[in-house]
Formats: structure tokens, sequence, C-alpha cells
């Protein structure tokens, strides 16, 4: 197994490496450092002389690849490359490029605590209420609580999240008045204010993901084994529960373990509508006030959470299943 985990964790770094050069490619070479000052510093008409103050504070007027007027390894390191790329790979993120000027490590350390506590209940209550949802569509299955629980899962997966936060900000904030519209506190405090975007984001999500596992479930009903379970005279709510549900967990756990990245790096759309300051909102506003820095280092981060997700799911694979070996 070790062996398996170095050589998947060595394509990771090349991948990662792949992820940062493509994207400081295409934020510094189809998007010059001149056109990122322009745009950050706004206005029609933008001198050369504030370009270069810009581009000065923030170390883009060095060379983008190789510094031909520094001395040993100053032409390598004293480049845009090197200070910009080369430092995320050592998880040195820098500062953004707003005026502000932000220690984007810091944020990101402050904010994922933030997002953690809204994504993590998301993640297990969503994998309980969908595989269980599923589970009870299987067991009635060609009955008319399995024909119309599939209806509502079409219907379910069929509606944008946003719908779900509109009509749920509206009905529960507005009219009924139970929990806050949008905000966010730390301590007990937080609870009222992560209970509706919690249950919103289950909704949203859960006829996608029950009617996945149904098909899976039926799937594995119509194998041996599982007449074999029958035979012997099990119910089959224990065929379900000790045998369909076992052999199936493999499928589910690629499915859960795919969304594992953005329990770190938060929702995008429920944190920006519910004024949750976690990572997601930070990207949002990386986005919004054209911060490329931000923006960069979100990218990465992205990139070295799904090598590491694909690489964990790899190993329960292993704790699951006796006969799957990592070779």
């Amino acid at each position: 197994m070790w062996n398996y985990l170095v050589r998947r964790l060595s394509y990771g770094v090349l991948i990662l490496v792949g992820v940062n050069l493509l994207t400081f490619f295409l934020f510094f070479t189809v998007n010059t450092p001149d056109d990122m000052a322009r745009l950050n510093i706004g206005g029609k008409r933008v001198t050369q002389v504030q370009i270069d103050k810009w581009k000065g504070e923030r170390g883009y007027d060095k060379p983008l690849y190789w510094n031909a007027a520094g001395q040993g390894a100053e032409q390598l390191t004293h480049t845009v490359l090197w200070e910009r790329s080369i430092s995320l790979m050592l998880l040195d993120f820098g500062r953004s490029d707003s005026a502000r000027s932000m220690d984007i490590g810091y944020e990101i350390k402050t904010r994922m605590g933030v997002s953690l506590t809204l994504a993590v209940p998301i993640f297990l209550l969503q994998v309980i209420a969908s595989t269980g949802f599923a589970l009870l569509l299987v067991f009635f299955r060609h009955s008319r609580i399995d024909f119309w629980g599939t209806v509502v899962c079409v219907l379910m997966l069929s509606i944008s999240s946003l719908f779900y936060i509109i009509v749920g900000q509206f009905l529960f904030s507005r009219v009924l008045r139970l929990v806050p519209l949008s905000g966010y506190a730390g301590g007990l405090d937080m609870v009222k204010f992560l209970v509706l975007p919690v249950l919103l984001s289950l909704l949203s999500r859960l006829g996608t993901e029950a009617r996945l596992y149904r098909v899976m479930f039926l799937e594995e009903m119509g194998r041996d084994y599982v007449r074999t379970a029958r035979a012997k005279g099990l119910s089959e709510a224990v065929v379900l529960w000790r045998h369909v549900l076992r052999n199936a967990l493999i499928p589910i756990i690629t499915s859960a373990g795919s969304y594992l990245p953005y329990v770190f790096l938060g929702s995008l759309v429920f944190e920006s509508f519910f004024g949750i300051p976690g990572l997601g909102a930070f990207v949002i506003d990386g986005i919004a006030g054209q911060d490329f820095a931000i923006v960069r280092v979100m990218v990465f981060l992205g990139a070295l959470l799904y090598v590491l997700s694909n690489a964990l799911i790899d190993v329960i694979y292993t704790w699951v299943d006796p006969r799957v070996r990592l070779a």
C-alpha cells in the first residue's frame, strides 16, 4: 500500500506543478501585469506611472521567468514566477493584490474554520439522508412509494439551488421569522445562522444523490449473493442493510468523496447568499474585486485538496472492501 500511496502522491505533485504553471501562464502571459494593474486601479485614464507604482508595490515589476540582471540564484528567484507561483508549492501564499494587501495564508486559516462549521454538517447529513432515502425507495421498489419518491427526486434535482435559497430565505426568515436572513456569529449563536443554509443545501442535493444511490442499490439487488441471502431466509431489511448497502459503499464513497474539497473550500453560493465569512465568500470577494492573487491561491488549494481527497478515498476503499488491494 505504501508504494502505491507514494506513487499516487508523486503523480499528485506533477498535477499540482502542471496546474500551477498553467494558472501562471493564464494570469501573467495572457493577462499581463500591466493589464492587472489597470483593472485594479480602475478608471478610464490610468497613467504608466500609476501602473509602475502598483506593480512595484506588489512585486510585479520583476521579470516573469528569468532575471538576466540578477547574479547566481537571483536570476531564478527574483522573478514573478518564483515569488508568485513556485512559492505556492511551499504553501507560501503571499499577500493579496487589493489595496488592503491581506495576508492570504492568515485569511485561509481563519476562514476555513467558518467553512467547516457549515460544510461538515452538510456533508454528514447529506450522506446519511441520501443513503437512507435511497434504501427506503429500494425497500418499497415497484410500489407507489418508490414511484412517487423517484418523481420527487427528479423534481428536486431539476430545481436550481438558487431557488431553494430564495424561497427558503423568504419563507423561514421573512414570513415565519424562525431564523436570521443572513450573517454569522461565534459560539453557540452560530447554530441559528447555520440551520437554514444546512437545511437548504441538504434539500438541493438530496434528489440528485438519492436517485444515484437508488440505481446503485438496485444494481446490487440483482447479484447472486443477494439471491443466496434470500434463499437462506434472511428478511429484506437484513439483506438491504447487511449485504446490499455494504457492497454498494464503494460507489457511494466515490460520489460522496468528490464533495470533500468543498468541505474545506466552502460553498461559493451558500456562503455568499447567507453572508457567512468562509472561504467560499473569500473567493467571491476576490473575483468581484479582481484580486488575482486570491484567485490563483484558491485554484491551487482546490487542486491540492482534490489530489489528497482522491488518495484518501483509495485508502478508504481497502477498509470498506477487503478484496481491494492497492498495488
